[in-house]
């Protein structure tokens, strides 16, 4: 599993009928995009430190670089908005 600086971690429910968690990943601690990820939850807020399991797969989103901060960003067009 690899992922950048925007994408999406979802984590399926261990079971049926339990739900799904996702997330932004906010950091990585390997250059390579090998976990663990500081993840920035969609439910809290909150950023934790995650080490995917089987249940977990991320959404890569198009990255694009930003000339000021040299950072990626994403172009939030296949993004929701986070409400709800």
């Amino acid at each position: 599993m690899k992922a950048a600086v925007g994408d999406q971690l979802i984590i399926e429910g261990p079971t049926t009928g339990t739900p799904r968690r996702d997330g932004e990943v906010v950091a990585l601690h390997h250059e390579d995009g090998t976990p663990p990820y500081d993840v920035r939850w969609s439910d809290t807020g909150r950023v934790t430190l995650v080490f995917p399991g089987p249940g977990a797969h991320v959404h890569h989103f198009e990255h694009a670089h930003h000339p000021r901060t040299g950072s990626a960003a994403t172009d939030g067009s296949s993004r929701g908005s986070g409400s709800g």
